[in-house]
């Protein structure tokens, strides 16, 4: 195991191969939530940020718990070739399409039906580790262009708007999330 304050090169061109990547978070208490990402939808902006574009989907803890807590923790796992295993700790902040400054943090991605939140990170602490018990697996293809992103797109925005507010207002612990302000009654 190895442990540094910031990525190199080697680190972020692994990063930038990877299909899938796994974010970690928690509140003080409560569940530990850790969930998996893909598509085209993180950027490593230098050694010491990363920003990743978070779609909608069934829950929103990830938003949920850093407005309780800024810790986030992203894994890379080498899935093919070489067995690596990297961890990328630091503390984030939530950007809405609200805020000021979305329109350039989601402008680093392609356009994405449903897209939601973009996670800003601060770097704290890099580890790797061998990695050795990860199968070896084929990636085939992304799902979310046939699944993900024309059921958010067929909604639209007002659909979209509508299922945030059914489904992404609260944690599974009810912890707010703060997708439509600082509270669930901002939806109204």
């Amino acid at each position: 195991m190895a442990v540094r304050k910031k990525l190199n090169q080697t680190l972020t061109d692994f990063i930038k191969r990877q299909n899938l990547f796994f974010v970690a978070t928690a509140a003080s208490d409560g569940r530990v939530n850790m969930s998996p990402k893909g598509l085209d939808s993180l950027r490593v902006i230098d050694d010491n940020r990363i920003v990743w574009l978070n779609l909608t989907g069934s829950g929103n803890e990830t938003a949920a718990h850093l407005r309780a807590s800024n810790r986030m923790t992203l894994m890379f796992c080498a899935f093919e070739g070489d067995a690596l295993i990297l961890r990328v700790y630091g503390s984030a902040k939530t950007l809405h399409p609200r805020d000021a400054g979305w329109d350039d943090a989601v402008a680093q991605f392609p356009a994405m039906a449903g897209s939601r939140q973009v996670f800003d990170m601060t770097i704290d602490m890099v580890q790797t580790s061998c990695g050795t018990g990860v199968p070896l697996m084929k990636f085939e293809k992304q799902r979310g262009p046939e699944e993900l992103l024309p059921y958010y797109a067929d909604m639209g925005e007002d659909g979209v708007r509508d299922y945030w507010g059914r489904k992404n207002t609260q944690s599974i612990d009810g912890v707010e999330t703060g997708i439509f302000g600082t509270d669930a009654a901002s939806f109204d």
